[in-house]
C-alpha cells in the first residue's frame, strides 16, 4: 500500500475535512480527494461518510487509521531526527492571549533559541482564531482556556489560574469586606469597572463563582474597556475603577500595596489554560521539545 496514500488518509482522519487536510499537506483538495479514492478503491471499502461539512470515518476508516497513525508518525520520528542531525533550524510558531504569552510561554521557551529553534509568535486574544490557524498549519502551538474537541487536536492540561477582585488603595478604602461577603456586588455600586470586552467576560466568571449572580452586562457597566489585561492592571493602579485579574498578573501590585485585593473567598475562581497541538504532531522533535519544556515550566507557575 502507498504510504503517500495513507499519509493522506491519516491526515484526512485526523482533520475531519478533506480542504483542512490539503492544506496541511500543502496539496490541492482534488489532489486528495483523488488519493482518498483511489485508496477506497484498493480497499474495496468507503473511509469516510462525506457531510456538508467535512467528513466522518466508517468503521473501516476508524479501524485503519488506529493501525497506520501511530507507525507513520515514528516514521516522521526518525526523519526529523534525521533533519536534527543534520543541524537543521526549525521555526516554533506559537498562538495564545498576549498576557499569557508574553509573561509565561515566552520566558519559558526562550532557552530554545539557543539550541537552534527560532520563535515566531502570534496574540491571538481570541481561541476560536488561535484554534483556526493551528488546524490550517500556521501555527504549531496554541495555549488557550477553551479545550478544543474533535480528532485534529490534542490538548494537555498546562496549568490553573486564580482570578482576583482587585482595586487601587483609594477605591478599596471605600468598600466594606463584611458586606461585600454579605450583600455581594451590591457593595461595589458606583464603582467603575475595568475590562478586556464590554461584555465584562472576567467580571462575569467571578460573578457567577464567588456572588452566584451576574453584573449589569450593558456596555456604560464598564467604564474602561482596554484589549489587554497588562493595561487593565495599569488602569487599576491608577485608580480607574476594580478589576478581576489573574493573580500571576498582579501579584507584584499586590505584594507592593500598589492594589488591593477585595476579597479572599474560600474557594478562589481558577481558569485551566490548555497546550493544545495538532493530534500527531509531537512526532516532531523541536516540537515535543518546546511542549514538555511548558509543561515542565508550568508546574511552577
Amino acid at each position: 500500500m502507498d504510504l503517500a496514500l495513507l499519509r493522506t488518509f491519516v491526515a484526512v482522519h485526523r482533520a475531519g475535512s478533506f480542504t483542512r487536510a490539503a492544506t496541511l499537506l500543502g496539496l490541492s483538495q482534488p489532489a486528495v480527494t483523488s488519493q482518498i479514492r483511489t485508496l477506497e478503491r484498493q480497499l474495496g471499502r468507503p473511509l469516510f461518510h462525506r457531510r456538508a461539512r467535512g467528513v466522518t470515518p466508517t468503521a473501516v476508516g476508524d479501524e485503519l487509521a488506529h493501525k497506520a497513525a501511530p507507525h507513520l508518525d515514528a516514521l516522521l520520528r526518525i526523519t526529523e531526527a534525521e533533519r536534527e542531525n543534520a543541524g537543521a533550524l526549525r521555526t516554533l510558531r506559537v498562538a495564545g492571549p498576549p498576557e499569557f504569552l508574553c509573561l509565561r510561554v515566552l520566558p519559558a521557551l526562550a532557552p530554545l533559541v539557543g539550541e537552534g529553534h527560532t520563535l515566531r509568535t502570534s496574540l491571538q486574544a481570541g481561541a476560536e482564531e488561535a484554534l483556526d490557524g493551528l488546524a490550517s498549519g500556521h501555527y504549531d502551538l496554541v495555549v488557550t482556556t477553551a479545550r478544543p474537541r474533535g480528532g485534529l487536536f490534542t490538548a494537555a492540561t498546562l496549568c490553573d489560574e486564580e482570578h482576583v477582585l482587585v482595586a487601587a488603595p483609594y477605591w478599596a478604602a471605600l468598600v466594606d469586606p463584611d458586606r461585600l461577603r454579605d450583600k455581594g456586588p451590591s457593595a461595589l455600586d458606583g464603582i467603575p469597572l475595568v475590562e478586556v470586552h464590554e461584555t465584562l467576560p472576567l467580571v462575569i466568571r467571578y460573578w457567577a463563582a464567588v456572588f452566584d449572580t451576574r453584573p449589569d452586562t450593558r456596555p456604560a457597566a464598564a467604564t474602561v474597556v482596554v484589549p489587554d489585561l497588562r493595561a487593565v492592571l495599569e488602569c487599576v493602579r491608577a485608580g480607574a475603577g476594580i478589576a478581576v485579574l489573574p493573580r500571576y498578573l498582579c501579584r507584584s501590585a499586590l505584594d507592593s500595596g500598589r492594589i488591593v485585593a477585595l476579597l479572599e473567598p474560600p474557594v478562589p475562581p481558577l481558569r485551566t489554560w490548555f497546550l493544545v497541538v495538532r493530534t500527531g504532531s509531537l512526532a516532531l522533535a523541536h516540537l515535543a521539545r518546546a511542549h514538555d519544556r511548558l509543561l515542565r515550566a508550568a508546574a511552577h507557575w
